[in-house]
């Protein structure tokens, strides 16, 4: 069993998952920190000097200044800022990764296309084995 499942890990498709798998993961931090770092603090500049970080609802019918405040008292909050910038996350991931395989896909080559096996007969136009010297349909005589 150790032997089977070794050479099921050993498998290209398997290491090339592992591969996109850590790669993608990192590729997801990198993402998180744009949004929040760098895409996110001057599109709530230009709406109105908004933090989407701290955009929350109460739902404990408590008033709370700030997230940090409802978050320390233990009060339930819909935390629909931080949703946003999921939201956004996940848009640019997957439109990375929309391009990674559109260019993959594009660098694949295709594979030869096959000799054709059969051909059309002139008198009867069945398909008939490319070698034929007699159509098996109508029996005429092909030419060589």
């Amino acid at each position: 069993m150790f032997k089977e499942f070794k050479e099921f890990a050993m498998k290209g498709n398997v290491l090339d998952m592992a591969v996109g798998i850590i790669i993608g993961a990192a590729f997801g931090k990198i993402v998180t920190s744009f949004v929040s770092d760098v895409l996110m603090p001057p599109l709530g500049l230009l709406l109105g000097k908004v933090d989407f970080k701290a955009l929350f609802i109460n739902l404990s019918g408590g008033d709370f200044a700030t997230l940090a405040a409802a978050q320390a008292a233990n009060a339930p909050t819909l935390n629909y800022g931080a949703f946003i910038q999921t939201i956004i996350d996940f848009i640019i991931i997957a439109f990375a990764i929309y391009l990674v395989v559109k260019q993959v896909n594009r660098l694949k080559k295709e594979p030869p296309a096959a000799a054709p096996s059969t051909k059309d007969c002139p008198f009867c136009a069945s398909a008939i084995p490319i070698a034929a010297k007699r159509c098996p349909h109508c029996t005429s005589q092909l030419a060589a």
